[in-house]
């Protein structure tokens, strides 16, 4: 399993713009082929930075979505509302340690 995390700052306003482009793609996003998990997160901190969460069932899947119609269309919407340059990492889990 792939673990995707995307980080992106928003210039002040544009992240209202972000939410409603999210609210409209987010199932399509989540049911694209390998996708098995996304999570929109807020920063505790700064009300300009989100940060996506996906889960691919593999690399290839993840290449796919990038290189597909869906993420064309929606990048497109997006990229201009950002102040800075996104973060992006592309993770594997290496242990997971559970709680009571």
């Amino acid at each position: 399993m792939l673990i995707r995390i995307v980080r992106m700052h928003f210039k002040e306003g544009n992240e209202k713009e972000f939410l409603k482009i999210f609210e409209l793609h987010k199932i399509s996003i989540r049911n694209f082929s390998g996708c098995t998990h996304l999570q929109l997160l807020k920063d505790l901190n700064d009300p300009l930075c989100l940060t996506t969460l996906s889960y691919w069932k593999r690399e290839e899947n993840l290449e796919n979505y990038r290189q597909s119609e869906l993420f064309a269309a929606v990048w497109k919407k997006v990229k201009p509302l950002f102040s800075k340059k996104t973060e992006a990492f592309s993770l594997e889990e290496a242990e997971t340690i559970s709680g009571n």
